[in-house]
């Protein structure tokens, strides 16, 4: 017995059996699946067997591809396993400045610097580059990282303001700039933040309409492309590529090489020098936290130099976006509209959304149902994900068990 008569490893046990069992009761218990070989079209999960996989953000088939993943091999055997330190003391390797490079030309800016996640990225970003006075202003439906970010700047830096936009609402957003205008405890920047390509919904932020309301408001404006760089645009640059745009509009950039460019990890700021600079110099993330392995910044250069070079690629991946949601639409199913890879099939409850993606699997199709809390209650839906990689056989089989699955309903 403690001196004070509580038992907190018991207390702790008890509320963990009670969240679980709850998930578990209401059919909301999330199971992993593991997956015996590489990523792509068609995986191999165990006692599974055979899969088509359609929840993958390998939206270029670049994360096997036989010259990104020779890249990392020949970086692993040429700098070794790990970096072994921070990058401000020894662990700054010649392909992380490579990289850095290609990902800068890649949008067009000046500068960039990588992390070992776009997570880490955020975190590193706000906090750095605000001041007290500030004020960070989000989409409603900005990422969770964008959110844990300002959250953390406002702790770190006491007197950094927040505030939050209706989703894509133009009006809102003006309403929000202009009440910062005139808070007199907002003396410093307005940073607006958005996601090029919102992940639960599929729908692109209105970059040009926000970058004129930055210039009328004076605003720097932030722009998370995780899943727009690659996808997005003629030549998959992103969605400021889509929309028009150059890439010195944007202020700053975030995004993650953990997706369309080779999906295997790490992330970056891309921006002005003298952004990059002053991340490099004070950005905790950069001074306490060991630099993105070499062999995943080798494999990122290949899968972006291969981006740039092979267009086609982009081509080939709207062209199977377009035939996945003709496909879905002719078969009776809500897809929100959208030119994104990402085919949101919204159906209610949360329940809902895991037992039919566990019905999709039984049918060898593999696409995860999300719910609360990753979308709002009664918003759940499957997330179908269309690769460049995907042959008409592997959409023709999600059709036919999308088919199967509104038929049984």
């Amino acid at each position: 017995m403690t001196t004070t008569g509580i038992d907190g490893s018991a207390m702790f046990r008890e509320r963990t059996d009670q969240v679980l069992g709850g998930l578990s009761s209401t059919g909301q218990l999330k199971h992993l699946q593991t997956i015996e070989g590489p990523m792509g079209p068609r995986i191999t999960i165990r006692d599974r067997g055979e899969v088509d996989c359609f929840c993958s953000n390998n939206y270029l088939g670049l994360a096997n591809h036989p010259e990104v993943v020779e890249a990392g091999i020949e970086g692993l055997r040429k700098y070794g396993a790990g970096t072994a330190s921070v990058r401000f003391i020894c662990g700054t390797f010649q392909p992380h400045e490579h990289l850095e490079n290609v990902i800068a030309e890649m949008l067009g800016v000046e500068a960039s610097y990588t992390f070992v996640s776009c997570w880490t990225a955020s975190e590193a970003l706000f906090p750095t580059l605000c001041d007290p006075g500030d004020m960070i202003i989000s989409d409603a439906l900005n990422h969770a990282c964008i959110i844990d970010a300002m959250r953390l700047a406002t702790v770190i830096k006491k007197g950094v303001h927040k505030a939050v936009y209706q989703h894509s609402d133009m009006d809102d957003l003006r309403r929000v700039l202009s009440e910062a205008r005139a808070n007199a405890d907002v003396t410093g920047v307005l940073w607006v933040v958005t996601d090029g390509v919102f992940s639960m919904e599929g729908d692109l932020g209105r970059l040009p309409e926000i970058r004129a309301l930055c210039d009328e408001f004076g605003a720097m404006l932030v722009v998370d492309d995780s899943h727009g760089t690659g996808v997005m645009g003629e030549t998959g640059r992103g969605t400021h590529e889509h929309w028009g745009m150059k890439g010195a509009e944007i202020d700053l950039f975030t995004g993650t090489l953990g997706k369309a460019l080779g999906g295997g990890a790490g992330g970056y700021i891309a921006g002005s020098r003298a952004a990059i600079d002053l991340i490099i110099q004070r950005g905790r993330p950069t001074l306490f936290s060991n630099a993105l392995p070499v062999t995943v910044a080798c494999s990122a250069a290949r899968a972006i130099e291969l981006l740039m070079s092979e267009p086609e690629r982009v081509a080939r991946l709207r062209a199977n976006v377009k035939a996945a949601r003709d496909g879905i639409r002719e078969v009776g199913f809500e897809v929100l509209e959208s030119p994104t890879a990402i085919c949101p099939i919204i159906v209610g409850e949360t329940a809902t959304a895991i037992s039919m993606s566990n019905r999709l699997l039984d049918m060898g199709v593999f696409a995860i149902g999300f719910g609360y809390p990753v979308v709002p209650e009664g918003e759940a839906r499957i997330r179908v994900q269309i690769s460049a990689a995907h042959e008409p056989e592997h959409i023709e089989r999600l059709i036919g068990a999308l088919r199967t699955l509104k038929s049984e309903s």
